[in-house]
């Protein structure tokens, strides 16, 4: 499947390709098009300490090209690519080598969050790592109980959030399970990081909730220079012009890398709604 011409075909879509290289190709555009980006190499969850050297590795050779390139772009690691369920230290250790890059090339590590049982280990890292160097963003998600005490603790470390609304299967008791209750929480967490958070991400592509938060921020007097809108590289097309066209930043998060399969089949196995989703981005241009 993840070899196959016919796969390629689908997934370009949504995916830049198998490499380094298509990928950076695929930024460039995007910024010539005054799009920002994020660059995520697929291969969450490695197997052994030695993958998950050479998945640091990776995002070095991407930040070197970053840096090479002068490209507006940032790198995107799930702490489980880089071996925390093997070790913590060396995982922190992988970690600070990549922020440390990034801040000597002025350009940012956007740390995802992964299921619940990582919430705790990765905002502790996220902080440890942020009074060290700075040039870090955490990532939550609007759907578990949590995410506002969490809001609140980042935004008075000054530490950068992405908020989306979250992709991962969770037990009732930690997360909202219905969506109308995780879409009212996206706006009530939304409103605190437009008003007391450092330079925000709005992880979105529902279109109201987008309008919301340009509403909010002309409220606020808050220039489009101080939040950034986030959506993936491929969905809501439409949308993603709109903004650009409008004067707000907008961040692709872009993936590539030859573990595209698990990637998609996480995401819809997890949420079966994403089939609907997925189908219908297809369709549009």
């Amino acid at each position: 499947m993840e070899t196959s011409p016919a796969a390629d075909r689908l997934t370009s879509r949504f995916i830049a390709g198998h490499t380094l290289a298509r990928e950076i190709a695929v930024c460039q555009r995007l910024n010539r098009d005054a799009y920002l980006a994020s660059l995520d190499h697929l291969g969450e969850s490695v197997t052994s300490l030695e993958e998950a050297e050479r998945s640091r590795d990776d995002y070095l050779s991407a930040l070197d090209r970053i840096a090479e390139l002068g490209l507006k772009a940032t790198v995107s690691v799930k702490l489980t690519q880089l071996g925390l369920d093997f070790s913590e230290p060396e995982c922190e250790q992988n970690m600070e080598r990549l922020v440390a890059r990034a801040a000597e090339i002025g350009t940012a590590v956007e740390v995802d969050m992964e299921a619940s049982p990582y919430v705790d280990r990765t905002l502790n890292l996220v902080s440890h790592l942020h009074a060290r160097y700075g040039h870090v963003r955490a990532v939550i998600q609007a759907y578990l109980y949590r995410s506002h005490s969490d809001i609140e603790r980042l935004c008075r470390e000054q530490i950068p959030v992405r908020l989306c609304k979250g992709a991962y299967k969770e037990p009732s008791d930690l997360a909202f399970p219905r969506k109308r209750d995780v879409d009212r929480n996206y706006v009530v967490l939304m409103k605190t990081l437009l008003a007391n958070g450092t330079h925000p991400a709005i992880a979105s592509h529902d279109g109201k909730i987008v309008r919301q938060a340009i509403a909010i921020a002309k409220e606020q007097e808050l220039g489009p220079d101080r939040f950034e809108f986030q959506m993936l590289y491929g969905i809501r097309r439409d949308l993603q012009r709109q903004l650009v066209a409008d004067g707000y930043q907008l961040r692709l998060y872009v993936p590539y890398g030859d573990a595209w399969y698990p990637y998609f089949m996480r995401r819809l196995a997890e949420r079966p709604a994403n089939v609907i989703f997925l189908m219908r981005n297809l369709l549009k241009t």
